[in-house]
């Protein structure tokens, strides 16, 4: 099973769980949740021995899951966006003041079921393709958990990058605009200047042409 366990929090409060196997992977995540800054939306990942926790966290609300290394990034991301939406339909304004494990009998079945779908049925993968779910998944920071909390300044640097990285592929992408516009502008000057060459020789060309023809009735 290529995701093994999954929770969501409201910071650090553990709303539901899940777990697929006997592992410490519970008491990682709650650290996991107290190391994370802030409450900034983020996506990131942190290597455990040949375990990946990712990460996502939107408007204060934290989905996470443990997954087998060889699962990738894009099927446990889009399984940790699939949670997210499924929950906040679910218990809209009620995750901003519940108890702690206050969702767990209900939702943990949920957490299972889609556990079950995005690790074992190959349409999971498939369906995230052609959704195009990921795009928003890009410069994900991967950092060995160990190292993560053995010191806590590292966890804010990782996010940091991961929000630095966001806003340069933003202004990449306003200078790019920017670049093409101003070649549009050169190629619309230069056609111009060509069309106004045309007209001028062509202009030149009967000016020549019925000149010569007015010059032999001159000489009669």
């Amino acid at each position: 099973m290529a995701i093994l366990y999954a929770l969501v929090a409201r910071g650090s409060v553990v709303l539901s769980e899940f777990s697929a196997t006997s592992t410490n992977a519970s008491a990682i995540a709650r650290q996991i949740l107290e190391k994370i800054p802030g409450n900034n939306d983020s996506h990131v990942s942190y290597s455990q021995d040949r375990y990946i926790f990712h990460v996502k966290r939107t408007d204060g609300l934290t989905v996470l899951c443990m997954a087998d290394e060889t699962a990738g990034r894009r099927i446990p991301f889009a399984f940790l966006e699939d949670i997210h939406q499924k929950f906040v339909r679910t218990y809209g304004r009620a995750v901003h003041s519940a108890q702690a494990y206050g969702m767990n009998e209900e939702f943990s079945r949920i957490l299972s079921q889609q556990m079950e779908y995005y690790s074992n049925d190959p349409n999971a993968d498939r369906i995230n393709r052609l959704k195009g779910e990921m795009s928003q998944v890009r410069n994900v920071m991967i950092e060995n958990i160990d190292k993560v909390l053995d010191r806590g300044d590292r966890l804010e640097l990782l996010v940091d990058k991961t929000t630095n990285m966001q806003g340069n592929t933003f202004r990449f992408r306003k200078q790019a605009r920017r670049f093409r516009s101003t070649v549009w502008w050169r190629n619309v000057k230069l056609t111009l200047a060509l069309i106004i060459l045309l007209i001028v020789i062509v202009y030149v060309v009967l000016a020549f042409v019925c000149h010569g023809l007015a010059l032999p009735s001159c000489l009669k």
